[in-house]
């Protein structure tokens, strides 16, 4: 009985070096978008006046057989210079262009939407 005990502890000990940090990563991961997501339901929604300054794209994954994926984002700036980015829709992305003004709307780091000006 105490042999069988023996031959399973190293895999054991394999098993939780290997997949222990897995899944640590895996369940921070997890807290940290439930947290995120409880933050923006919490905040007030916040509509400011701006000009958008730049806008930016960010690819991943697309090696071997993985698809790939691409985040859009913008950045706008406020009055007193103060800027904010904000991950955006792809649609959204492709209706707004650098040097636009309007009224950003957004909630925490949830992005609503931009009306813009006419004639800016």
């Amino acid at each position: 009985m105490g042999s069988g005990f023996m031959a399973f502890q190293p895999f054991s000990i394999i098993f939780f070096v290997v997949f222990g940090p897995i899944a640590f990563v895996i369940i921070m991961g997890i807290v940290k978008s439930i947290s995120a997501g409880l933050s923006n339901q919490a905040a007030e929604q916040v509509q400011r006046s701006c000009k958008v300054v730049d806008k930016r794209t960010r690819v991943r994954g697309g090696s071997g057989n993985f698809s790939a994926s691409t985040d859009y984002y913008i950045t706008f700036e406020f009055d007193r210079g103060e800027r904010k980015e904000l991950e955006v829709k792809d649609t959204d992305f492709g209706m707004i262009v650098i040097g636009d003004r309007g009224e950003v709307h957004y909630k925490g780091t949830r992005f609503l939407e931009f009306v813009r000006l006419m004639g800016a």
